[in-house]
């Protein structure tokens, strides 16, 4: 195999972002005072849009995170109201792209919720989720909201299942059970017709996610995959991972043959996780590395040599995790192009970070703002499901970036219960692996076994008031008039 070396400094071209700069937020535009999780599990823990900025937090006894509108900057009350519906460790949590109002989130007691924020954020702690989804038997470490489609969210749990939902009716209407570990990480292509998933069996799949058919399968020995994304509409894949020598590497695949990767690089001999950010409107790759301070960047094309090194933004403060604004909340007349929430735990501190093009110019800079994928669905969740495929509808920032989102969430009426997706009971018996999972499923059991008990006895007692009630009205002297006074009228 020949690997294509790129040099790390950047040659001349005539590329408009060769000179994209990270600009850190003045201090007073920071967010401070926020008991960021100490959690290991390897996620962002921090989700942004253009009204609201969520972290999930430390907490005793239960998961919770707290959202915050993105313009009340500076330090955040101890006592500020939090998202606190959890009973285990809330492990990731995602905005809706189509609502700003709602949030998913998904947790270490195997459920996911979705919450509804009211306007101006919350003023007291939020314990009612609008929706409670449990279908996973383990716990649930990702979500991910279908691109283009309202009411569709995927859910990836410990049970090495993906379970597809319809916020429609509140219920699993699929389930992808083609992995053999633990789902890593999920990306959709931008019309949403493809996933692509990293596992820790060590495989890159490409997955079409409403037959749940493996479309590609990779299982590379010299690049072990971390995460991956899918870089728009290029047909291409990026992942994030480690070589034979435990050194960190990037690959570049062709979706449609992921035999060998296109590119191989190395990045650094450092040991924490790669985070993949791409940015379709500029073809650029932002590398975040957790516990790093620095932010890679590079730009992608379709030709020799793929990748080509921009520049490097750096920090002496490490980033636990990072949240990324959507297209429509960046300030287009600074010329920002993509904005970092970096998550500093020691701190307590979020950072907004912007990548800027600089340009003299203070009028609309239409070159490198392209129409972009906007906040209206293009299908409804039913036509998704059978089958219809369509791009994302496009938006002007120039105009159409402060318009109102007329999307309104209505959460169905539902009981709390499992569901049966192809054929299969997604709340069957899983032996436990950990002795928390065992006391867990103890207790749950000895709660199911003292509820069966209590509804017995109720039942018991009905029985017996009806038991009586019969033997009552057979005793009662009124029927006993009946049937004399019947008797002689018949015999007269």
């Amino acid at each position: 195999m020949t690997v294509t070396k790129m040099s790390w400094r950047p040659t001349y071209r005539s590329s408009k972002f060769r000179n994209v700069y990270g600009k850190v937020a003045n201090r007073e535009h920071c967010f401070e005072g926020i008991p960021v999780t100490k959690n290991v599990h390897d996620n962002h823990f921090c989700a942004v849009n253009a009204k609201f900025l969520a972290i999930v937090t430390e907490s005793a006894g239960g998961g919770s995170f707290v959202v915050i509108p993105v313009t009340q900057f500076g330090r955040i009350d101890p006592h500020y109201p939090k998202v606190c519906g959890h009973h285990g460790n809330v492990l990731d949590i995602k905005w809706n792209p189509f609502h700003d109002n709602i949030i998913a989130s998904c947790s270490e007691d195997s459920s996911v919720r979705i919450w509804e924020i009211p306007d101006g954020g919350l003023r007291r702690n939020l314990t009612e989720s609008v929706l409670e989804l449990y279908g996973h038997s383990r716990r649930v470490g990702l979500i991910e909201w279908h691109p283009t489609t309202s009411g569709i969210l995927f859910s990836a749990g410990y049970d090495y299942k993906i379970l597809i939902w319809n916020l429609e009716i509140g219920e699993p209407v699929k389930m992808i059970d083609c992995h053999t570990d633990v789902i890593l990480c999920m990306s959709f292509n931008t019309e949403g017709s493809l996933l692509a998933t990293s596992c820790k069996d060590k495989k890159l799949r490409v997955i079409e996610p409403r037959s749940g058919k493996v479309l590609q399968e990779a299982n590379f020995k010299n690049h072990k995959v971390n995460r991956v994304v899918f870089l728009g509409n290029m047909k291409r894949l990026l992942t994030t991972g480690v070589s034979r020598w435990n050194t960190r590497q990037i690959a570049l695949w062709d979706q449609e043959d992921l035999s060998i990767p296109i590119i191989e690089e190395e990045i650094d001999g450092l040991s924490g996780l790669l985070f993949p950010f791409y940015d379709a409107d500029t073809r650029m790759l932002y590398l975040a590395g957790k516990g790093d301070g620095n932010i890679r960047y590079y730009e992608i094309t379709l030709e020799k040599p793929y990748l080509q090194y921009l520049m490097e933004f750096r920090s002496p403060a490490p980033q636990k995790g990072l949240g990324v604004m959507p297209k429509h909340g960046l300030d287009v007349g600074a010329c920002e192009v993509f904005r970092f929430y970096k998550l500093v735990t020691l701190k307590g501190l979020i950072e907004p970070v912007s990548m800027i093009v600089p340009r003299r110019s203070e009028t609309y800079q239409e070159d490198i703002y392209p129409m972009t994928p906007g906040t209206e669905p293009a299908l409804s969740a039913d036509e998704w499901l059978s089958g219809i495929n369509r791009g994302p509808v496009l938006m002007s920032l120039k105009e159409g970036y402060n318009r109102p989102n007329k999307l309104v969430f209505k959460a169905p009426v539902k009981e709390k219960k499992g569901g049966v997706v192809n054929g299969i009971d997604l709340l069957e018996n899983v032996p436990p692996r950990t002795e928390n999972e065992l006391l867990r499923m103890f207790f749950k059991q000895q709660e199911e076994l003292r509820r069966l008990k209590d509804e017995l006895t109720q039942k018991d007692i009905k029985i017996r008031q009806l038991e009586l009630e019969l033997n009552n009205t057979r005793n009662s002297p009124n029927i006993n008039n009946n049937n004399n006074s019947s008797s002689n009228g018949s015999s007269i």
